[in-house]
């Protein structure tokens, strides 16, 4: 398992599971294969509804608290200040820690004009304990441009939708430039990977699968990724990624098939 270093001086396990809708209890059971399986980084948020469920795996398995990295994230219908600080609350009881190792806004939902409050309340959250470090979803570099125009504390890190559909270049090249680190959700683009043909000769080169083939491309970009899966077999698998490397002609035929699809919203469509 590799570990990136953040710009406040954390680190972070590059690979990790996300738990995106899967109810409470299998999220319980989730969590604790990934743990047994070797991963260290679990991704939730409030809109997930599985906090607890996440929570639980993480007790069943034992393991100390710093071992296990945690992130959660603030909904937009929970924006502004003291909202946010409200929110964080219910989510850290939740999840039955006693901190949280990164709190996000989950998407900036421009219309509201309340992400900029929202993250001086997790400049609060960071500068009293209760949150290692703190980012930012779903934000478009303008989004970032005024962040970091109107508050002390540069994200550590920007979550977005990303995939060989979509690489994502600008966003991944304006956060590199302000020592913010990318991670990408939807990696595989919600199964689109699977059964694609250049994925899966790549894969046969490799002896591995297409999944596998994208997430090692994710690595060797330098993203943080995030697979989501219920499966037992299939979260084991994502995380046997770390025996095997892609080459230059490899990259560049993931590279070629960019074009521009998301499987979401685009962030200034979300309120």
């Amino acid at each position: 398992m590799t570990s990136l270093s953040l710009n406040d001086g954390h680190t972070i396990p590059q690979l990790g599971l996300g738990v995106y809708k899967i109810a409470d209890a299998a999220a319980a059971e989730a969590v604790q294969v990934a743990l047994d399986a070797g991963y260290r980084h679990i991704d939730t948020a409030a809109l997930y509804e599985n906090e607890a469920g996440v929570g639980r795996g993480i007790a069943r398995v034992g393991l100390p608290r710093d071992a296990v990295y945690v992130t959660t994230k603030v909904w937009n219908s929970d924006q502004g200040y003291e909202n946010t600080l409200r929110a964080f609350e219910v989510s850290r009881r939740k999840l039955g820690l006693d901190y949280v190792d990164l709190y996000l806004i989950h998407w900036p939902a421009p219309q509201q004009d309340r992400y900029v409050e929202t993250y001086r309340a997790l400049e609060k959250l960071r500068a009293d304990g209760l949150v290692r470090s703190i980012g930012v979803s779903n934000f478009h570099p303008h989004h970032l441009d005024r962040l970091l125009d109107e508050t002390d504390v540069v994200p550590v890190l920007n979550q977005v939708e990303l995939h060989p559909w979509l690489q994502q270049s600008e966003t991944r090249a304006y956060d590199a430039a302000h020592g913010i680190r990318t991670e990408a959700w939807s990696p595989l683009a919600r199964g689109r990977a699977i059964g694609n043909p250049i994925l899966d000769a790549l894969g046969a080169k490799h002896g591995k699968s297409a999944a596998q083939v994208v997430i090692r491309w994710h690595l060797e970009l330098g993203n943080i990724v995030i697979p989501k899966s219920v499966t037992p077999s299939r979260i084991r698998e994502n995380f046997d990624v770390f025996g095997f490397s892609l080459d230059g002609d490899d990259m560049a035929m993931i590279a070629a098939l960019e074009s521009d699809e998301r499987t979401g919203r685009d962030p200034d469509d979300l309120d």
